[in-house]
C-alpha cells in the first residue's frame, strides 16, 4: 500500500480504486513528515518511517543506558528502554533520563502504544487502514486507523544495570550504525521513507549531543530484497565495525541474514520485517524489530473483510515467509470468526498453495487469475510486493473488478 506502487498501473486510470489495505502504521504529524522530508525531499509515502526511526533510536538509547556502545551491552539494555515507567517521547528528553541513569520508557513514532515483548518486538501496534482512489494514489482522507495487540504481554522486568566498566563517563568509542535496507529488488520502492527517516534519527541524535559524547555515524547500504546481496553488504558492515545492524526490508531476507549477524555478535533490528517465524528464531538475543508481528496484522485484515461483509474470499499470496505466514493468519482468523472454509480459496500455483515470486509472470498470473475468476469470491486478499501489479493486470484482463479488501 503506497503511492509508489500506483505508478507501476500508470497505463490503467483508476484501477486501483477500491483497493484497500494495511500497513503498520502510527497517525504521523505533519512535523514529523516535514521533518523526515528535510532529508528526502522527494518521498511520496512514509511507509515504515516511524518504525525505521524509532529502531534507530531505541538502540542508541540502549548505548547510553548502558555505557557502552558493545552489541552485547545495547542488546542487554534495548527491551528495557521501551518499557521503563517514566515516559518520554522526545530523543533529548529520553537521552538526558539515561545519562543520568533514570528509568524511562520511549514513547515515539511508532512505539506509541506499548514496549516490546520479551523478545524483543512491539506488544501492540496501530495499523492504517489505506484507500486507493481513482487516480491510483492513497486518498488521505479516507484512512482509518485500528489497534492490534495485547500491551499486557510487554516486557515487565527491571532494567539492567550499566556495563560496569563504563559508569564512569567520559567520552567512549563512536556507536555505528549500517542501514541494511531496500535500495534495489522487489521492495525498492519502499526503501526511500525508511533510509530517510533512519538518517533523520541519527541527525536528531547528533544534535542532542551523540550517544556516550561521541556522534553517532550511520552506513548505507542495499539489501537488494534478495538474501546474498544483503548478505554481502552485512559482511560489510560487519568488517566496518558497525555496532547495531538496521534492517534488512523483507522478512525472508531478515531471516537469511540473522545467522550471519548473530554469528559476529553484532544486534539487528529490522524496521518492517513481520513474518511470525522471526518471533522464535533462534537469534541469540541479538534481533528485534519495531515492525509488529503478523499474527497482529492478520488479525487486523480479517477484522476488515468481516467488518465489509465479505463472505466469500480469495487469497492470492507469495510462497515465501512473509506471504505464505500472513496469508495463513488471516485464514485461520477469518475461520475463526465463522466464514466457512469451502468459501476460502487459496490461489494455487503448479498444484502448491501460493505462488513463486520468482516464476515466469506471464506464465503464473494468467493462470491464477482464472482461478480467482471461477471461484467468484466478493473479495480478494493479495499479499505481494511489487509484483502484485502484475497480478492485479493479470485480474483486469480477466475481467475480475478492483477487488474489495
Amino acid at each position: 500500500m503506497a503511492n509508489s506502487f500506483g505508478e507501476a498501473l500508470k497505463d490503467s486510470p483508476a484501477v486501483l480504486a477500491g483497493m484497500k489495505g494495511t500497513t503498520p502504521l502510527t497517525p504521523l504529524s505533519e512535523d514529523f513528515k516535514r521533518r523526515v522530508r528535510t532529508i528526502d525531499p522527494n518521498l511520496t509515502d512514509f511507509n515504515y518511517a516511524g518504525e525505521s526511526y524509532d529502531a534507530v533510536v531505541v538502540a542508541a538509547l540502549a548505548a547510553e543506558a548502558g555505557k557502552s556502545v558493545e552489541s552485547a551491552s545495547i542488546a542487554k539494555h534495548l527491551i528495557s528502554v521501551t518499557t521503563g515507567e517514566n515516559t518520554c517521547d522526545s530523543i533529548s528528553a529520553c537521552l538526558l533520563a539515561a545519562r543520568s541513569g533514570k528509568d524511562f520508557k520511549y514513547r515515539g513514532i511508532s512505539l506509541r502504544r506499548s514496549g516490546f515483548t520479551d523478545v524483543g518486538e512491539p506488544s501492540s501496534a496501530t495499523y492504517g487502514v489505506l484507500n486507493f482512489g481513482r487516480n491510483n494514489t492513497i486518498d488521505d482522507a479516507k484512512t482509518e486507523f485500528v489497534g492490534a495487540g495485547d500491551e499486557k504481554t510487554e516486557n515487565k522486568a527491571a532494567a539492567p544495570s550499566a556495563s560496569a566498566g563504563n559508569k564512569g563517563g567520559g567520552k567512549g568509542p563512536a556507536l555505528k550504525f549500517g542501514l541494511l535496507l531496500p535500495k534495489t529488488g522487489a521492495l525498492a520502492f519502499q526503501g526511500p521513507p525508511m533510509f530517510a527517516a533512519a538518517k533523520l534519527a541519527i541527525k536528531e541524535i547528533n544534535e542532542a549531543g551523540g550517544v556516550l559524547g561521541q556522534q553517532v555515524v550511520v552506513e548505507e547500504g542495499d539489501d537488494g530484497t534478495n538474501p546474498d546481496v544483503a548478505k554481502a553488504t552485512a559482511a560489510r558492515f560487519i568488517t566496518g565495525g558497525a555496532h547495531v545492524i538496521i534492517g534488512a526490508g523483507a522478512s525472508g531476507v531478515s531471516k537469511a541474514v540473522i545467522p550471519q549477524v548473530v554469528q559476529a555478535g553484532r544486534v539487528m533490528i529490522s524496521p518492517s520485517a513481520t513474518s511470525d517465524e522471526l518471533t522464535k528464531f533462534e537469534d541469540k538475543g541479538l534481533f528485534f524489530r519495531t515492525s509488529p508481528p503478523d499474527v497482529l496484522q492478520a488479525k487486523a485484515i480479517a477484522d476488515i473483510i468481516m467488518r465489509d461483509g465479505h463472505t466469500k474470499i480469495a487469497i492470492i499470496a507469495r510462497d515465501d515467509t512473509y506471504g505464505s505466514g500472513l496469508s495463513t493468519g488471516v485464514r485461520t482468523d477469518l475461520m475463526a470468526a465463522g466464514v466457512k472454509e469451502s468459501n476460502l480459496l487459496i490461489a494455487k500455483y503448479e498444484a502448491k498453495d501460493n505462488y513463486d515470486p520468482k516464476a515466469d509472470a506471464a506464465k503464473l498470473f494468467t493462470p491464477i487469475a482464472s482461478q480467482i475468476k471461477s471461484f467468484e469470491p466478493t473479495a480478494i486478499l493479495l499479499v505481494g510486493f511489487d509484483e502484485s501489479a502484475l497480478v492485479i493486470k493479470a485480474l483486469v484482463a480477466a475481467g475480475i473488478k478492483a477487488p474489495a479488501a
